[in-house]
């Protein structure tokens, strides 16, 4: 049976680690590199470095930051943030980088998921959906959550996947550091809709709700970010509370 992926997640604010409440109100979380390394070697699956104002800044992501990274962690690293081409993806695989993740990029020119999957396959392309409650459904944000696409994440996501995504990253702004736990609904709509696995992101506060994202919403992947920042948990914490509730993890 396949494991159960632990990931944090560093979003990266001017070459800091920065993590907020309903992607506002900032606050520095520490040095992605140096944070990087602490849970590569805590055991973490994989990390998640998104560059979360590039777009945004209509600028180049921090690639120096990004090399950096992938030289000092042995697991695999996704990177996201201010990607618009191939070639952007390329660079970051070019540093180390495992898996590139697309948002806003994605909705703007969905082409870009399959190019990107074409050239280096299913497995490097992630597309990120950053999902909000609107009305009675969930619509998709892009630019750091500012702006309302009104587009169905439900079926913007069989659509990344029609075209080639190899990942689905889940985020429910909702629920962005809130600790009120993972929107279960739409994780375990999403992950009933989709042929691939599912990340979970958005609202871990406590142990509990690892064990929710996998029973309740179906995610093949954990993410979380300020819990590991601020030494809520350890990614060993996590692992074992799930392996002793019956999840396979990698211990």
């Amino acid at each position: 049976m396949v494991n159960t992926r632990i990931i944090p997640c560093l979003d990266v604010n001017n070459g800091r680690v920065v993590k907020g409440i309903n992607f506002v109100s900032l606050k520095d979380a520490g040095d992605p590199v140096e944070q990087a390394k602490i849970y590569s070697n805590e055991g973490a699956d994989e990390i998640t470095f998104l560059d979360i104002t590039a777009t945004h800044q209509k600028r180049k992501p921090i690639i120096d930051v990004i090399e950096k990274t992938a030289e000092n962690i042995f697991v695999p690293l996704t990177v996201g943030g201010g990607v618009s081409s191939v070639e952007d993806m390329k660079s970051f695989l070019d540093v180390g980088a495992d898996k590139v993740s697309l948002n806003s990029a994605a909705i703007k020119n969905p082409e870009l998921i399959s190019h990107g999957a074409k050239r280096f396959g299913n497995q490097c392309i992630v597309v990120a959906i950053d999902a909000k409650l609107v009305g009675k459904k969930w619509n998709v944000f892009i630019n750091g959550g500012r702006i309302d696409t009104k587009m169905d994440a439900i079926a913007w996501a069989q659509k990344a996947v029609s075209l080639g995504a190899g990942e689905i990253l889940l985020t429910s702004m909702d629920r962005d550091g809130t600790k009120d736990g993972y929107d279960l609904k739409l994780t375990e709509k999403i992950a009933s809709s989709v042929s691939v696995p599912v990340v979970a992101s958005g609202g871990v506060g406590k142990l509990q709700d690892f064990l929710d994202g996998v029973n309740i919403g179906k995610a093949s992947a954990l993410l979380a970010a300020s819990v590991f920042h601020y030494k809520k948990f350890s990614i060993e914490d996590v692992k074992r509370y799930l392996n002793s509730n019956g999840v396979n993890v990698r211990i």
